[in-house]
C-alpha cells in the first residue's frame, strides 16, 4: 500500500488514531474557510493605487472641489482608506477638532474589521500542533502497551507495534500539515492588515493637514486711522468677521 493510500486509510474507524485525524481534517477546513474569507475581505479593503487616490483627493480639496472628492470616496467602494477619508471630508466645514475627531473615530471603526478573525488562524496553527502531538502520544501508548502484553507471539506484537507507531506518525504529520500553512497565512494577513493601517494613518494625516490649512484663510485688510476713534470691536462668526469702532460697522470680512 502506498503512502497516500495509507494516509487516507488512517481516517478509517478501524485505525487506532482515526479520531485525531478527523479532528485535524475539520480544523483544516476551518483554516481554509477563514483564509478565503479574509483574503477576499482584505483584498477589497486594500484597494488599488491608494497613493494616486489620496493625491487626487487632496488636489480636489485644494481646488475647493469638496463635492468631487466625496464622489471619489463613494466610487471607491469598500476601500478602508476611502471610508476614513469620507468621514473627514464630511466634517471639513466643522473645524480642525471635528475633522480630527471624525477621522479618528472612523479609523477606530475600520481597524477591528480589518483584524477580525485573522487571529483565529494563529490559534488554529497552535491547536493543530497540539492535537497532532496528542495523537502521537496516544499512538505511542498503544505501541508500548502492545510490547508489554503477555502471551502474544512476536509477529503479532510487531503488527500491534507498527499500528501504534503508524497512528502516532500520521497524526503528527496531519497536525503539521494544518499548522504550518495556518501560521504562514496568518503572518501574511497580519502584514497585509498592518500595511492598510499604516496607509490610513499616513494619508489621513495628510488629509487633516490639508483640510485644516484650507479652513483657515488669512486675509489682509486696511483700515484708515480716520476710521479709528476710541476703540475697536470684533464680531466673529463662522462665516464672517465684523469690525466696529464706536459701535459703527467699518469693515466686514467674509471667511
Amino acid at each position: 500500500m502506498g503512502f497516500v493510500a495509507k494516509f487516507l486509510h488512517s481516517f478509517n474507524p478501524s485505525e487506532p488514531g482515526f479520531v485525531f485525524m478527523w479532528i485535524l481534517l475539520l480544523t483544516g477546513v476551518f483554516c481554509i474557510a477563514i483564509s478565503i474569507e479574509r483574503m477576499i475581505y482584505l483584498f477589497l479593503k486594500s484597494g488599488f493605487k491608494t497613493e494616486l487616490f489620496i493625491k487626487d483627493i487632496l488636489k480636489h480639496i485644494k481646488k475647493d472641489g469638496l463635492a468631487e472628492a466625496q464622489k471619489m470616496c463613494a466610487k471607491a467602494g469598500r476601500m478602508a482608506l476611502a471610508e476614513v477619508v469620507k468621514c473627514g471630508l464630511d466634517s471639513a466645514k466643522l473645524g480642525a477638532d471635528q475633522i480630527r475627531n471624525a477621522i479618528d473615530e472612523a479609523t477606530l471603526k475600520v481597524i477591528p474589521k480589518l483584524e477580525k478573525r485573522t487571529n483565529y488562524l494563529a490559534t488554529i496553527g497552535n491547536v493543530a500542533t497540539l492535537i497532532g502531538l496528542m495523537g502521537t502520544i496516544y499512538g505511542l501508548i498503544l505501541s508500548f502497551a502492545a510490547v508489554g502484553k503477555p502471551g502474544i507471539d512476536a509477529a503479532e506484537k510487531s503488527t500491534l507495534l507498527a499500528s501504534g507507531i503508524s497512528a502516532a506518525m500520521f497524526t503528527t504529520l496531519s497536525g503539521l500539515m494544518v499548522a504550518i500553512p495556518s501560521i504562514v497565512i496568518f503572518s501574511l494577513f497580519k502584514a497585509k492588515t498592518q500595511k492598510i493601517i499604516d496607509e490610513i494613518d499616513e494619508y489621513s494625516l495628510r488629509l487633516v493637514n490639508t483640510l485644516v490649512e484650507k479652513s483657515y484663510k488669512v486675509q489682509k485688510f486696511h483700515i484708515s486711522a480716520a476710521q479709528l476713534n476710541e476703540g475697536v470691536g470684533l464680531h466673529v462668526t463662522k462665516s464672517n468677521i465684523k469690525i466696529f469702532t464706536d459701535n459703527k460697522l467699518v469693515k466686514e470680512i467674509n471667511i
